[in-house]
C-alpha cells in the first residue's frame, strides 16, 4: 500500500494542477447546463457530458493529492517511532 500512496502522490503540484483543471471544466459545465435552461436543451446535454468528464478529471487530482498527504503523515508517524525507544 505504500508503494501505491508513493505511486500515486508522487508529484503533489501536478495534481494540483489536474485538480484546478477539472475545477475548471465543472465550472464550464455548470455554465452550459445554465445556458440550457434559458436557451435550447442540448446546451444542458453538453455540459452533463462536461460535468462528468470534469469530474472524474478533479478526482484523479484529488486522489493524487490525497494519497501525498497520506504517504506524508504514515512515513512522518514511523519515523518518529523509530526515534522513541
Amino acid at each position: 500500500m505504500n508503494n501505491l500512496l508513493a505511486k500515486l502522490g508522487q508529484d503533489p503540484h501536478r495534481s494540483l494542477s489536474i485538480f484546478l483543471r477539472g475545477l475548471g471544466l465543472f465550472a464550464l459545465g455548470l455554465i452550459y447546463i445554465g445556458i440550457g435552461y434559458f436557451n435550447h436543451h442540448l446546451w444542458q446535454v453538453a455540459g452533463l457530458i462536461i460535468l462528468a468528464f470534469a469530474s472524474l478529471i478533479a478526482a484523479w487530482g484529488y486522489l493524487g493529492l490525497f494519497a501525498n498527504r497520506w504517504f506524508n503523515i504514515l512515513n512522518r508517524h514511523k519515523s518518529s517511532d523509530k526515534n522513541n525507544p
